[in-house]
C-alpha cells in the first residue's frame, strides 16, 4: 500500500500544490480532455477508450492530452452494448478521421463493474487490437487496461474543476455493485498525482465509514472539506454512510477520464497484448439466489420498521 503524503496548499489535477484560482482554471480544459496527474507531451498520440462498466455505454477518441480534441460517444449500455459498440467506434472513426490501424493504443475500463458490460468491453478491445495486425505491427495494438473506479475518481476531479470547487485531496470511488454491495476504492493526490490507496474491493454500505477510515494511517492529517465521495450510490444507499465527512459528487466511470488516465500510464508500461486485455471482476458471484434475495427483502424491511431512538426526557 503506498502512502500519499500531505502538505498546505491544494492540489491540482497534475499533484502540484497550488491556490484555489489555479485549480478552478483548469476548469476550462477539464471537458476538452485533461491529461492524467502528471503534464505529458502527448499531443500525438491516437487513443480510442471504451467504457462499459455500468449500465452507460462511453466510447471516446483522443490524444488524452489538454486542450486536444475529443470526439465522444454517451449512450445505453449494459446488454445493448454488445450491440451498439463496434457501429459507434466505426462511426467516431469516421468523424474523427482515423483508422484502426493509426490508433496508438486502445483503453478500456477493465473492472469491477456489470459482468456483462466487462466482457463485452474485453471481447471488443481484443478483437480490434488483432484485427489491426500487420507487417508494423504482427501482434496488433497494444491495450491499456485500467481499474473502473481509477476512471471514476479521475471523472469527479474534471466535475469538481468544472463546477469550481475545491481540489479534493483525498477521494473515494463508490459504483454500485448491486446484491446489496458497492464497489470501492481509496485514491489520494500528490506529486505522483492520482495515487491508489486502498484497492477496489466489496463493501457494504454500512461498512463504508469503517473501510474510509481503515483506508488511512491513523495519524494522517486530513481537511473533510477536501475528502471528495464520488459515485452513484447516494441515492440508494447514501443515508447508510452519511456520517461519513467530505463532501458528495454523483459520477460515472466514463471514456474521457480514461483517456485522461492514458498517456501517464503507457508512459510507465502498463500497456498489456491483447490476449492480457481481461476483466477485473472482484466479486465471482453474479446473481442472488431466490432465498438470498428474499432473506435481504426481509432484512431491509425490518430496517426500515424499526422505530426510531427516542432520546430520554430530562426531569
Amino acid at each position: 500500500m503506498r502512502w500519499c503524503w500531505q502538505r498546505q496548499g491544494a492540489i491540482d489535477l497534475t499533484g502540484r500544490v497550488c491556490g484555489p484560482e489555479a485549480f478552478i482554471a483548469q476548469a476550462q480544459s477539464a471537458s476538452e480532455g485533461v491529461s492524467d496527474n502528471r503534464l505529458m507531451p502527448a499531443p500525438t498520440l491516437k487513443l480510442l477508450a471504451i467504457e462499459t462498466s455500468t449500465d452507460t455505454l462511453s466510447v471516446a477518441l483522443g490524444s488524452g492530452a489538454p486542450g486536444q480534441p475529443m470526439w465522444q460517444h454517451t449512450g445505453p449500455g449494459a446488454a445493448q452494448a454488445s450491440l451498439t459498440l463496434l457501429p459507434v467506434i466505426q462511426s467516431l472513426l469516421a468523424e474523427a478521421g482515423w483508422t484502426l490501424q493509426e490508433l496508438d493504443a486502445l483503453v478500456f475500463a477493465r473492472g469491477p463493474g456489470s459482468f456483462t458490460g466487462l466482457r463485452t468491453a474485453c471481447a471488443v478491445v481484443q478483437g480490434l487490437a488483432y484485427g489491426a495486425r500487420g507487417p508494423q505491427r504482427p501482434d496488433g495494438l497494444q491495450v491499456l487496461p485500467v481499474d473502473t473506479l481509477q476512471a471514476l475518481a479521475r471523472e469527479s476531479l474534471s466535475l469538481q474543476a468544472e463546477a469550481g470547487g475545491p481540489a479534493p485531496r483525498r477521494i473515494a470511488a463508490l459504483l454500485d455493485a448491486r446484491m446489496g454491495e458497492l464497489y470501492v476504492a481509496a485514491y489520494c493526490l500528490s506529486d505522483a498525482g492520482l495515487v491508489e490507496q486502498s484497492p477496489p474491493r466489496l463493501c457494504a454500505p454500512g461498512d463504508v465509514a469503517d473501510w474510509w477510515r481503515n483506508a488511512w494511517p491513523a495519524d494522517a492529517a486530513h481537511d473533510a472539506r477536501t475528502d471528495l465521495l464520488a459515485g452513484n450510490v447516494f441515492v440508494g444507499h447514501g443515508a447508510e454512510f452519511s456520517e461519513v465527512p467530505g463532501q458528495r459528487q454523483q459520477a460515472f466511470p466514463t471514456a474521457r477520464a480514461l483517456l485522461q488516465l492514458a498517456p501517464a500510464a503507457l508512459a510507465e508500461g502498463k500497456a498489456v497484448p491483447a490476449h492480457l486485455a481481461l476483466p477485473l471482476y472482484v466479486r465471482d458471484k453474479v446473481a442472488q439466489t431466490s432465498a438470498e434475495r428474499e432473506q435481504l427483502r426481509r432484512e431491509q424491511l425490518a430496517r426500515l420498521a424499526a422505530p426510531a431512538p427516542v432520546a430520554p426526557l430530562d426531569v
